[in-house]
């Protein structure tokens, strides 16, 4: 049996309030889908209403210049600078003592682990069925 399911598309308009939240979203740098779904939109209606309204493109393009103009005044006001350069140093000191009793271990764990019985060798191999030797 069908249901018939009921289906009301969404009406896509670039609102004073739809305008507001797309700058808003642009100027804390999100962009695309991250953008449209912070400005209460599915990602494929942002898409549509770019293409249909270029307004809000440029409010996504005024929100992103916005915020990079904040973030660039704040970095100035605390005297923030990218640094020019990474030193790396690295110490290592290696102990000899340390490193011959760690070889005297190894050498130990070697002799531990050699065979003390001699397996005899047969020509001849055996044959068993159902454990009984032939």
């Amino acid at each position: 049996m069908f249901h018939s399911i009921p289906f009301t598309p969404r009406k896509v308009e670039a609102t004073e309030s739809r305008l507001k939240a797309v700058y808003d979203a642009a100027r804390l740098g999100l962009k695309g889908d991250a953008l449209a779904l912070a400005a209460g939109m599915l990602p494929t209606e942002y898409r549509q209403l770019t293409q249909l309204d270029p307004v809000v493109e440029i409010a996504a393009q005024k929100g992103k210049a916005d915020g990079e103009i904040e973030l660039s005044r704040v970095m100035h006001q605390h005297g923030w600078v990218a640094k020019q350069a990474i030193s790396v140093e690295v110490d290592q000191r290696i102990s000899i003592t340390g490193a011959l009793a760690e070889a005297q271990k190894r050498t130990l764990e070697i002799i531990d682990v050699t065979p003390t019985e001699v397996l005899e060798y047969s020509s001849e191999p055996s044959r068993t069925y159902n454990g009984r030797t032939d």
